[in-house]
């Protein structure tokens, strides 16, 4: 008797085995499977895409609040003690962590759109699971310490929200693919009933989001006012050290409006430029002098401060990632910068430029604690700055320093009620950019009154203040603020509604095309699993039903095979049973000691 063995030839299928591997590690073949995925992983499923939704929101959050990723170094400098750049590792973690939950989430899509069974790994799982309880412990830092960057987020939404409307509905055209492929596949009217209302729920919902978008953009380019003002934010603090010389020499030559600073006293009387309490962060005290450096400035003489270096300490940190970018002559100049008097900044600013003065109130202990605003003022007027180009910022003593001083602009830096500002004789105000809606610019407008924001160092932020009719800004980024021509984007709003329905209109055609051709192309399969036919059978239906494993035996003559009779060659659909049910019996001994087998059934054939 001839002996022959069964074996089975498929045609390769990498892709595939990509996809299952690559998601569950299943890359073999009788790993696959085509049944309905079980709750358990449709669960992962619904965690996997709610995780993407989050990452993606954190993701957002955190490349858009890049305007205040100083403040924010400031803010875990106040707590932790020591100077760090924080945003950058946590932007790269985020858009690592982003970027595997997507290809998650498209591996997911991918076993949906070929019908195969989802069986999420569990190293996958783990991670997931990591990245939710890690995006989630991270935002509700941020909203318990850092409550107010989350406005950030909706203004951002002012100037992006038209272009991710685009993006959206982009999106949700490519899954219509895979929703429609799961309507045809439907063999339940009530299923497909399920399936179209709720995508084109979210569709539609989707088509009238511009309803709900208001951008200060969206405007006739008649009606753009002035480009706002710049004042330097302590100089130019990304072109030099702040508060020093160099940095005010480099925003005067931007030809800036005006300069913001923090004044506060030396221990023997003298004004000078510091913002924070100690010396550490922009000075070498903890080199010269270890035993000062957590003593408050304002404790220190005038001629200890100015042994000190106020540059060095840029060059190290590189705050704003800027130092890499000067020219070796500024390089030299900012290792050699000191700390800046009142009085040379009065002399270098006079007649350039208008100043923005804030007071750093000194310890109680010091002994200029209850005249250090009287020795500012005297200070200013004896340098024979122009009063007008004064706006004076801080609330106490106010009274008395429109009675010493009346040309100086008085500046609130808090929202009050408009009569209460009256009666300060208020001009001015100084808010957070986060701190003032449009309709309150329009109304502060209308009263006379005009507004400073800070910190502004986005072009996309100065754009969109700039659409909204704010006068002017302060920023750590003014050279290349002052180079911005025009608003990054503005656009009439007939334009928009024509570009809002023309996108609605091809993607609701696209979406209807894509419905009709899969429902066309799977409408006359019927739903059946390839992997409860037994791997040896060649399937040919008659019917609409199509063969989706293609499968060939191949008999070859082997010295140690099974014996296959003919009735066995070939497994039809009425076979299965008799296959099934057979088993292997030893036929007898062959040359050189070995045995073969004969296949039979259980009933003895």
């Amino acid at each position: 008797m001839v002996r022959h063995q069964p074996l089975q030839y498929y045609e390769p299928q990498l892709c595939l085995s990509c996809l299952t591997g690559i998601y569950g590690c299943r890359w073999k073949r009788y790993q696959r499977s085509h049944d309905d995925t079980t709750p358990w992983e449709r669960l992962w499923f619904l965690l996997l895409t709610f995780t993407f939704g989050l990452t993606l929101t954190w993701l957002y959050f955190w490349w858009e609040v890049h305007n205040d990723y100083d403040e924010f170094n400031w803010y875990l400098y106040n707590r932790m003690g020591y100077w760090s750049d924080w945003p950058v590792p946590i932007l790269v973690t985020t858009a690592a962590a982003f970027t595997y939950i997507a290809g998650l989430l498209v591996l997911a899509l991918c076993h949906i759109a070929v019908g195969q069974q989802m069986n999420l790994h569990w190293l996958h799982k783990m991670g997931l699971v990591v990245i939710l309880a890690s995006t989630v412990v991270a935002m509700s830092a941020v909203a318990q310490l850092w409550e107010d960057e989350w406005e950030v987020l909706l203004i951002s939404l002012q100037g992006t929200a038209p272009f991710l409307h685009v993006g959206a509905l982009a999106a949700v055209t490519v899954l219509s693919w895979i929703v429609a492929g799961q309507f045809a596949r439907a063999e339940r009217s009530s299923s497909q009933v399920t399936i179209l209302c709720t995508f084109f729920a979210v569709v539609f919902a989707l088509y009238l989001v511009p309803l709900t978008i208001s951008s200060p953009c969206i405007m006739e380019k008649k009606d753009l006012g002035p480009r706002p003002a710049l004042i330097g934010h302590r100089g130019a603090p990304m072109l030099a050290p702040e508060h020093t010389l160099m940095s005010f020499r480099k925003a005067l030559e931007q030809k800036l409006y005006g300069l913001q600073v923090d004044i506060t006293i030396s221990l023997d009387g003298v004004p000078f430029l510091m913002h924070d309490v100690t010396l550490r962060r922009t000075t070498n005290v903890e080199e010269e002098f270890p035993e000062l450096a957590r003593r408050p400035a304002a404790m220190l003489n005038w001629t200890l401060l100015q042994r000190l270096n106020a540059g060095q300490w840029f060059l190290k940190t590189d705050p704003f990632w800027t130092a890499s970018s000067l020219s070796p002559s500024d390089h030299r100049e900012a290792q050699n910068q000191s700390i800046c008097s009142l009085a040379e900044l009065l002399e270098l600013a006079k007649g350039n430029a208008t100043l923005l003065l804030n007071l750093r109130d000194p310890p109680r202990e010091h002994p200029y604690r209850s005249s250090f605003l009287n020795v500012t003022l005297e200070a200013v007027l004896r340098s024979g700055f122009p009063q007008h180009q004064v706006l004076w910022l801080p609330s106490r003593q106010r009274p008395l320093v429109r009675k010493v001083a009346p040309g100086f602009q008085q500046m609130s830096g808090s929202k009050e009620a408009v009569a209460s500002l009256r009666r300060g004789h208020i001009q001015r105000l100084n808010l957070r950019y986060t701190q003032v809606s449009r309709q309150e610019l329009r109304d502060y407008a209308s009263w006379n009154l005009s507004v400073n924001l800070y910190t502004v160092n986005a072009p996309w932020l100065y754009s969109l203040l700039w659409c909204a009719g704010v006068p002017s800004v302060t920023s750590d980024n003014s050279h290349t603020l002052s180079q911005v021509p025009s608003p990054l984007w503005i656009m009439p709003p007939d334009e928009y509604c024509l570009m809002w329905v023309t996108a609605d209109l091809i993607s609701f055609t696209l979406i209807v095309g894509i419905f009709v051709f899969q429902k066309w192309r799977l409408g006359g399969i019927r739903s059946y699993n390839p992997e409860q036919i037994m791997l040896s059978a060649a399937v040919r239906r008659t019917s609409r039903d199509v063969s989706i494993m293609k499968e060939k035996l191949i008999f070859s003559e082997i010295s140690d095979g099974v014996e296959v009779s003919d009735e066995f060659s070939v497994c039809s659909d009425n076979s299965y049973d008799t296959y099934a049910n057979s088993t292997i019996t030893p036929v007898g001994p062959r040359r050189g000691g070995s045995s073969t087998k004969t296949l039979t059934d259980r009933s003895g054939r």
